[in-house]
């Protein structure tokens, strides 16, 4: 096909008047291209618009979303069903976007991640920092299941994890919990990957490998950038006081 191709090519370089002319033109079309696939790529996120916030029961995250839009303290309860709000990044309103509270139960967590996820911009994981050594495991569990979906891996929403309760004197901190985690998702994918079936227990070859192929995982392996923050939704007076949740505002603001 390039030998048929040849002739052609040749009659355009002298039309256009020679191999430079022509040089200038194919670059300005890859331009073309280039632009035209960032504008695609732009436009898919731009449509974007939510952030979810995931976690086990318990976490901290309906307290965390009350906190975020109205900044007062209330008292939460297990969620089951999603709670969704418009959240506003500036002061001018022109820059939002909307909070969902998902359940963090067991039997509930996975649908409405089902749901939610096409529409998600970006992913708040929160962690509750005080119960992490007793829950790690479920923790990890619930971050691969997350991590594997399909739909996440092809949108790579950018991807927060919450290190909440750090008002708690026995809070683990955020480098211990990432240590932790990469550790526990690192089991989960030696033994998922001899797993014969998928994560629901269908025949599909099993889930989307994690991280790089014989390396031990680390978050700076998945296509979505990974953050960790230490927060408080509660604060550290209690129900009086402010939460401490600025590393989570800053970081929502560079993400939408």
């Amino acid at each position: 096909m390039a030998g048929g191709l040849e002739p052609h090519l040749a009659a355009l370089r002298q039309e256009l008047g020679g191999p430079a002319v022509f040089s200038v033109l194919v670059a300005l079309i890859a331009v073309a291209i280039t632009f035209l696939l960032w504008r695609f790529v732009q436009g898919r996120k731009s449509s974007r618009k939510a952030v979810l916030l995931l976690g086990l029961c318990d976490a901290g995250k309906t307290l965390l979303f009350a906190r975020l839009l109205s900044g007062r303290y209330r008292d939460t309860q297990t969620s089951i069903t999603d709670s969704s709000a418009v959240y506003r990044l500036s002061q001018d309103k022109s820059t939002n976007v909307t909070l969902i509270d998902l359940p963090g139960h067991e039997s509930l967590r996975l649908q409405f991640l089902e749901r939610f996820k096409a529409a998600a911009r970006a992913i708040v994981f929160v962690v509750d920092s005080v119960a992490f050594q007793r829950e790690v495991k479920d923790v990890a569990e619930f971050l691969y299941q997350v991590l594997v979906d399909s739909t996440v891996l092809r949108n790579a929403p950018a991807l927060l994890i919450a290190c909440n309760k750090q008002d708690v004197t026995m809070a683990k901190s955020a480098k211990l919990i990432q240590q932790q985690l990469e550790k526990e998702l690192n089991t989960l994918r030696v033994t998922r990957s001899a797993a014969p079936t998928s994560l629901d227990g269908s025949a599909t070859g099993g889930p989307a490998q994690l991280g790089k192929k014989g390396k031990d995982f680390d978050f700076s392996q998945l296509p979505m950038k990974v953050e960790f923050v230490e927060c408080s939704a509660r604060g550290s007076k209690g129900e009086e006081g402010e939460a401490d949740l600025e590393a989570l505002q800053k970081w929502l603001v560079k993400v939408a």
